[in-house]
């Protein structure tokens, strides 16, 4: 069985951002009292606590058992469960399908959005929101340039992420069915917490990046990274991560 690599303490100690940047996209989601909503990838459930709030039958779903056993721990009354997006299983359940910063970490999307049609009752609809192209590209760069300076080619061509323009993933939506009636592709720096904000980012979100680095070595390119990015993303005593989202609706019809 492989690995379960999110570290859901550090997630909600240090990323929880990442929740609330996400409650925002419940406006454009508008969840009405008694509706049932899917929200895929659902992490710790902070978002999933904030749609029961407001009156959903909410189910959260997310592929990582330490995150599922998190949100059980802070929200028992809730339903949370590991499943992955890509063996979602769902048929004509679901009012509406939300997603906050998980699927750029779904390959393929075609199956992902598949899936998701198939959840969603008729005139359901799909509203997520996750990096877009271009996102993070300073610091992944950066990791990828210190992999090629001490010869690792193998790992700097590694890249768990996937990142698309509004054209690529608004076609894809569209080859799964849905009708795209909102696609938007913006720039959003955000703020990590703390001076060592940047080094707990690669740690939380590009840690598979170092799966069968040594320790020593892993310390070193972080610091290197820390050292080569300081003048671009360090300001006024504080990380700036360069996000790039993209925002998608689709309606099934």
């Amino acid at each position: 069985m492989k690995k379960d690599s999110w570290n859901a303490a550090l997630y909600d100690t240090k990323h929880s951002f990442v929740s609330k940047l996400g409650e925002h996209l419940l406006d454009l989601l508008e969840p009405k009292k008694g509706e049932r909503i899917l929200d895929l990838g659902c992490g710790t459930g902070d978002l999933a606590w904030k749609l029961y709030e407001l009156g959903a039958d909410v189910v959260g779903i997310d592929k990582s058992e330490n995150m599922i056993n998190q949100a059980k721990t802070k929200y028992p009354g809730l339903t949370f469960e590991v499943k992955d997006v890509l063996n979602l299983g769902y048929r004509n359940e679901f009012e509406a399908v939300f997603s906050n910063a998980v699927l750029h970490w779904i390959k393929p999307p075609k199956q992902a959005l598949i899936n998701i049609y198939q959840a969603l009752k008729e005139n359901g609809r799909f509203v997520a929101e996750f990096g877009g192209k271009g996102n993070v590209q300073t610091i992944t760069d950066a990791i990828r340039n210190e992999f090629n300076q001490l010869g690792m080619n193998e790992k700097a061509n590694q890249f768990p992420w996937y990142f698309p323009s509004i054209g690529e993933y608004s076609s894809l939506m569209e080859e799964a069915g849905f009708r795209v009636v909102f696609a938007q592709h913006f720039d959003r720096p955000t703020p990590l917490h703390g001076e060592n904000g940047l080094k707990n980012w690669i740690k939380m979100f590009a840690g598979s990046l170092f799966n069968d680095v040594a320790d020593d070595t892993k310390n070193f390119i972080i610091t290197n990274i820390e050292d080569k990015l300081k003048n671009t993303l360090f300001q006024n005593g504080k990380w700036l991560a360069d996000y790039k989202r993209i925002r998608v609706i689709g309606m099934k019809e």
